[in-house]
Order: C-alpha cells, then sequence, then structure tokens
C-alpha cells in the first residue's frame, strides 16, 4: 500500500467527539518513550506528522491522522509513565479504556513494545486486559536497529515465551526500526488486507 496522502485531523480527550464518518480507524499505543510518534511519521512518510519529544508521555490526547481519505491512523496517548502522578496516570487510562472499549470503527489496536527490554509486566497486563474483551491488535516490536540480531531474537522470544503461558493463538508480530525504515511496508500491507476485509 502506497500512502500517498496524510492529515492531521482532530485531537480529543473524549472518543464521542472523534470523527463520525464511519472510516476504519488503526490505533497505536504502547508505554511512553516506545517511538510511537515515530512509527508514525515513518508509515506516512511524514517527518513531522506526529510530534515527536524527548519527554515521555508528551501524548496526552487521541489524535486522528487521515490516511488517503480511506482510512485512519490513531495515536493513543501513552501508558505508564510514572511521572504523570496517579491522578494524571488515571485520567490517561480512562482516555485509551473508553476510546477502546466504545469506539465501534476501531479495526486493529497495534501495541508497540522497545524491543531492548525484558518483558514488563505493565505491557503483559494491558495484554491480557485486551484479550479479556476480545480487542484485535498486533504486536509491534520498535527499535529493532538498537540492538544486535541475536540479542533482538533473545528478547523477543522471551516475550513470546511468556505470552506462549496465557494464550492459545498469538498476535501477529511485526519488527520495526523508525529510522531503517524496517517493518513498513508488513504492517501497512497487514492494513490493507484488513480494509479488503
Amino acid at each position: 500500500m502506497l500512502i500517498k496522502d496524510a492529515q492531521f485531523v482532530i485531537s480529543n480527550t473524549d472518543y464521542r467527539k472523534c470523527p463520525q464518518d464511519g472510516k476504519p480507524e488503526y490505533a497505536f499505543i504502547g508505554r511512553s518513550n516506545v517511538g510511537k510518534s515515530s512509527l508514525i511519521n515513518m508509515l506516512t512518510n511524514r517527518k513531522k506528522l506526529a510530534l515527536t519529544s524527548s519527554t515521555p508521555g508528551k501524548t496526552q490526547l487521541i489524535n486522528h491522522f487521515l490516511i488517503n481519505d480511506e482510512w485512519y491512523i490513531v495515536d493513543l496517548p501513552g501508558y505508564g509513565y510514572a511521572q504523570r502522578g496517579k491522578e494524571g496516570r488515571n485520567l490517561i487510562a480512562k482516555i485509551i479504556e473508553t476510546y477502546i472499549l466504545n469506539r465501534t470503527q476501531m479495526t486493529n489496536l497495534f501495541l508497540l513494545i522497545d524491543s531492548r527490554h525484558e518483558p514488563q509486566l505493565i505491557d503483559m497486563e494491558f495484554m491480557a486486559w485486551l484479550g479479556e474483551k476480545a480487542i484485535p491488535f498486533c504486536i509491534v516490536f520498535t527499535k529493532s536497529d538498537k540492538l544486535s540480531r541475536s540479542a533482538l531474537k533473545i528478547n523477543t522470544n522471551n516475550y513470546i515465551e511468556k505470552l506462549s503461558e496465557e494464550w492459545e493463538e498469538l498476535p501477529s508480530i511485526f519488527f520495526t526500526s523508525s529510522e531503517k525504515g524496517e517493518g513498513k511496508e508488513d504492517i501497512l500491507n497487514y492494513i490493507d488486507q484488513l480494509n479488503k476485509l
């Protein structure tokens, strides 16, 4: 799939104020500082479509980007940013949960995980919650260029083994590097297939 046009449309804290045109939405989420904005910019060939920041926890809104006038990329707030404080974390959790549970246009959720780290409890718990709620999602390992192939394999296999303890069937898995453009074609082809369905 070729992305010819990508435009920012609207930011919200309330899923009810999101676009009502019925176009499919593909939401991207992950812990703060996982490389979400960089990945969205890489997928769309726009360096500044989603604002990147060296400060974790910057995305605090539901951001809609219209792609080829046919579907949306949705940039959701990052979860688990400790310095936000309990009240701030609860507010962000509510924004995320109400969008995921109530947004019928959401076709798939792409859960971003930093491939450099061991399986994190917060990610495992979030995936378990998605499973309980029967939310369709994929796993996207980010920053795969930041470690050797053998280290990447070890880290991602750790996740897969951990998931296999709880899940009979694993979600689709993608490996990406925003700097090198890795995984772009795989993710866009996957979205294209879902759009055709």
